[in-house]
């Protein structure tokens, strides 16, 4: 069990995907720009064995934004894209209506 301040130092917004493309040299990595209104970012997600990179452009979902920088093949990720894990594969999330680019997830 976490405290709620431990929970409150998480900073999810919605993203909306501007492009993304296959990593080179991989079977599962996806580099992504996302949208988080005052700012874009690029994040690598290892979801190119479920998804077509050209599907995710325009969905919007949650992003962890505050989670520090980490390289995937030489490419920094600035964030996390959060999806339900069913049997392993993710499932994408969305708002029930489009909203603005970094509107804060509580």
């Amino acid at each position: 069990m976490i405290q709620y301040e431990e929970f409150a130092q998480l900073d999810v917004r919605i993203g909306k995907i501007l492009s993304a493309t296959k990593v080179e040299g991989t079977d599962k990595l996806i580099k992504v720009e996302v949208d988080l209104g005052v700012q874009k970012r690029q994040i690598v997600a290892a979801m190119a064995k479920f998804f077509d990179p050209e599907f995710l452009v325009g969905k919007e979902m949650p992003i962890l934004v505050n989670l520090a920088p980490r390289k995937f093949k030489g490419i920094e990720s600035q964030g996390m894209i959060l999806a339900a894990d069913v049997d392993g594969k993710p499932v994408l999330l969305h708002p029930e209506r489009e909203v603005p680019p970094g509107t804060i997830v509580r």
